[in-house]
């Protein structure tokens, strides 16, 4: 059992350095995210998914969901 928690350990420790140095390469591009944006929501019209005919149609899902996100750990080995 200890090995499995140690592996998981060294994941979680590889992907935060991959994080960090793909972070410190790449810097944002507010023009491409904008464009990025522009593309996605020209999709979803086209799609006739946006715009929503009710708004607030799976509302209650949506915050059942951020309250279960919000309350996981950024890394569940943390502190343990």
């Amino acid at each position: 059992m200890s090995d499995t928690k140690g592996k998981k350990a060294r994941d979680w420790q590889l992907l935060h350095r991959f994080e960090r140095n793909l972070m410190r390469k790449e810097c944002p591009d507010p023009t491409k995210n904008l464009k990025l944006v522009e593309a996605m929501y020209k999709e979803a019209r086209q799609l006739g998914i946006f715009p929503l005919e009710d708004p607030l149609e799976g509302l209650e899902t949506d915050i059942r969901i951020a309250r279960a996100v919000n309350l996981v750990r950024e890394d569940p080995l943390q502190n343990s």
